[in-house]
């Protein structure tokens, strides 16, 4: 397997990040439709919809970099499986709702938002214009994945009851 560089290693971790995206918006789906959040459940839909089209692209990049596709592939496997790991630590348990998903969310969309940042630094010091058009694409998306979750989490919150018993 050929040795990656530091900028592919980020690469493979946006790629495995999107992948786990797409894990993570369906799980906190299913919890939003159970509780009668139609409107979240759209969000998360299209949320998905994008970490998928940025999986794609990824991969279309991954395959232009000179036999390193296999080895960009493994680590992006290594970071969906770390990713998804702390998902069902965080959303494992019998008593998690959609505030619980999004709370979750809001911590890894700002996380895949703070690689994408470096990506593109990394990449503009690289000269590589393919990844940097990529990052460019991508930085925005998680920007308003960011905010969307975050404003989703403070509208759940809003509907809780703060004195009632948790469990």
């Amino acid at each position: 397997m050929a040795q990656i560089t530091q900028l592919d290693s980020k690469l493979a971790e946006v790629l495995g990040l999107a992948q786990a995206a797409q894990q993570a918006t369906k799980k906190v789906g299913r919890m939003a439709k159970s509780e009668g959040e139609q409107e979240l459940v759209a969000l998360l839909d299209r949320m998905g919809a994008e970490a998928k089209e940025t999986e794609k692209r990824c991969k279309a990049v991954a395959e232009k970099r000179d036999g390193k596709k296999t080895a960009i592939n493994k680590k992006a496997r290594e970071t969906k499986t770390e990713a998804t790991e702390m998902m069902e630590t965080y959303l494992g348990g019998s008593d998690v709702d959609a505030l619980d998903g999004f709370e979750f969310l809001t911590m890894a969309e700002a996380g895949e938002l703070g690689h994408w940042e470096i990506v593109k630094t990394m990449a503009t010091k690289a000269k590589d214009r393919n990844l940097v058009r990529l990052a460019d694409w991508a930085t925005p998306i998680q920007q308003n994945h960011v905010e969307s979750v975050r404003s989703s989490s403070l509208k759940l919150a809003e509907s809780e009851d703060p004195n009632e018993p948790e469990g």
